[in-house]
């Protein structure tokens, strides 16, 4: 099931004008989904069976294209390889396994912003909040 709003990557960008080669179409596909948050060598991984002449380099510069523009979010959890969020449009959090480092989005209700009293600003004119909640996935926790 898909919810409207999730990463619509490839809408976005071909709304954008984004000039679409073979080699960024291929990141873009791969990266195109709910709920996907690669690193960048997954991403190359997936890249290279759609369209085995990618290079590694041209990976590495799309997705830091990609991320220039808004795109995608660069996801860092716990001193893990970055990955690679193209839900970047839709505000949300993150539910990251401990163990084996999964990410899943999540859409918890409530105003994280606004859970933050004026005493704890510092001062500080908050413009977002990131938000990441730590366990074990459903694997993990049963190993």
């Amino acid at each position: 099931m898909r919810l409207v709003g999730m990463s619509d990557l490839l809408e976005r960008l071909r709304g954008r004008g984004w000039r679409m080669t073979a080699q960024r179409r291929a990141v873009a596909e791969v990266l195109d989904g709910d709920h996907v948050h690669l690193t960048a060598d997954e991403v190359l991984a997936r890249a290279a069976a759609r369209l085995p002449e990618i290079s590694r380099a041209t990976v590495y510069n799309t997705l830091g294209e990609l991320v220039q523009l808004g795109e995608v979010a660069e996801v860092a959890a716990d001193g893990r390889a970055k990955r690679y969020d193209p839900n970047a449009h839709r505000p949300h959090h993150h539910l990251v396994c401990a163990r084996c480092g999964t990410i899943r989005d999540v859409h918890p209700g409530g105003d994280p912003l606004a859970d933050l009293p004026a005493g704890e600003r510092f001062g500080f004119t908050v413009l977002a909040a990131e938000v990441t909640y730590r366990g074990l996935c459903p694997e993990c926790a049963g190993a």
